[in-house]
């Protein structure tokens, strides 16, 4: 007789039931469910992702011809397309964004470093967009023709795994989701020129963290004071305030000023920050790890094989999203 356990069984073994429980009876999630658990979901949906499944039907397909060993596997009983359907429509993914969530800081904390030294964890923050078809997606209306959604993202530069993550619609300007954020004293928040909502900057400014997002071009800004002695391709450093009345009033403090020249791409950039003992080399710096979340982007996109949605409505789209994130 069989004694081992199956490969998926020890794939998933790390999971932390204890606390996936916690959250299905916090958000009531297996009221009424005799047989196919919150939990059963959770493993179909991460079986269907590890065996790279292109579709519901496929996915139950492959399940079906595992039938005689779902108990073993930790689905339970028998899956059928529409109890997964009806349980990705209908139960709430709170429970499944909360266990993404707990599981990436369990990650994060096992890879804890201070690689820059700056005494705080640093972060990128930029957004991916997927697109989805309007005509059954029709929720996620993005352009006129065209649906989508766009996945935020907090992404931990030292460790290199996602801190936070948040969906929305594509129609939903980055900026916006920057009051999402959960915010740390002490840390670094690196974003891009879509990012410059002054309000948005303040509140890091008052929670005494600290922000380079890159700078618009017609940006207004008065230097008050500003340093002489440069180092090489560091063009202009000045503090100063911006003039602009709007601008002005959602960020009345004091704003620093960087101007570099890059030699690799050949161009010049114009970076804001309210990091004022920083050397105008590590705001460079800084902003160039923020490419590290657009290669997460690449690499989310080439190995969570989301080729079709396992249901149509926002609830399902977030719960795979979720248990593929987590």
């Amino acid at each position: 007789m069989f004694q081992d356990k199956y490969v998926f069984a020890q794939l998933t073994v790390f999971l932390d039931r204890n606390h996936f429980n916690h959250l299905v009876r916090k958000y009531v999630g297996d009221k009424y469910v005799k047989h196919f658990t919150c939990w059963n979901q959770l493993l179909s949906l991460v079986f269907g992702q590890l065996s790279n499944r292109e579709s519901l039907r496929d996915l139950i397909v492959a399940l079906e011809a595992h039938h005689g060993k779902s108990y073993h596997l930790g689905l339970g009983k028998h899956v059928t397309r529409s109890n997964l359907a009806k349980a990705n429509q209908n139960r709430d993914y709170h429970i499944f964004e909360a266990y993404a969530y707990h599981m990436v800081e369990k990650a994060r904390a096992k890879r804890k470093t201070d690689i820059f030294k700056l005494g705080g964890n640093i972060y990128a923050f930029d957004s991916t967009t997927i697109d989805l078809c309007l005509n059954v997606f029709w929720w996620a209306k993005f352009r006129k023709r065209k649906g989508g959604i766009k996945i935020h993202t907090l992404y931990d530069v030292e460790t290199q795994i996602p801190a936070f993550f948040h969906i929305t619609t594509a129609s939903v300007h980055d900026s916006k989701v920057m009051n999402e954020i959960p915010y740390e004293t002490g840390a670094y928040y690196i974003f891009d020129r879509g990012y410059n909502c002054f309000k948005s900057l303040y509140k890091i400014e008052t929670l005494e963290s600290y922000f380079v997002v890159r700078a618009k071009t017609n940006l207004q800004f008065k230097s008050k004071h500003w340093k002489r002695r440069l180092p090489e391709n560091v063009l202009s450093d000045a503090i100063g305030e911006l003039t602009v009345y709007k601008s002005s009033k959602d960020y009345p403090s004091l704003i620093r000023k960087v101007c570099y020249w890059d030699k690799e791409q050949k161009r010049k950039f114009t970076f804001l920050t309210n990091a004022m003992d920083l050397s105008p080399l590590q705001v460079a710096e800084l902003y160039k790890n923020r490419w590290q979340v657009e290669l997460f982007f690449k690499w989310l996109k080439q190995h969570l094989k989301i080729k079709k949605f396992w249901g149509d409505t926002e609830n399902a789209v977030r719960i795979l999203v979720d248990s593929n994130e987590g």
